[in-house]
């Protein structure tokens, strides 16, 4: 459990979260929104180039990352999941209260 990392998420009315597993490189994603999260999917398990700023607005470097390979590139990809996906990445919602909340609902 060490080498995981979760963050929330959220489409619409639904959230959710994303659970990184550094060792094993790969991700579960909880969402109810099923296009949604197939899109999430996609959008990890695909090559992403970027241009990265450095000291000035003009001073950019093209990089292509592979958003699972390490938990730097995928907290990096994550940055970009909104424009591609529509799922919106919720840095500052505790993600216990998110995991909680859906359990809550699975026990109804």
């Amino acid at each position: 459990m060490e080498n995981n990392y979760s963050v929330a998420i959220s489409c619409r009315s639904d959230l959710g979260y994303i659970e990184y597993d550094a060792s094993a490189k790969s991700v579960n994603i909880v969402l109810a929104n099923e296009v949604a999260k197939q899109n999430v999917e996609e959008f990890l398990n695909t090559s992403l180039t970027l241009q990265i700023p450095h000291e000035t607005l003009h001073d950019f470097t093209t990089i292509t990352i592979n958003p699972l390979d390490n938990l730097d590139t995928f907290q990096l990809a994550l940055t970009r999941l909104w424009e591609t996906t529509g799922v919106h990445v919720d840095w500052s919602r505790p993600v216990d209260y998110v995991k909680n909340g859906i359990r809550s609902l699975k026990d109804l």
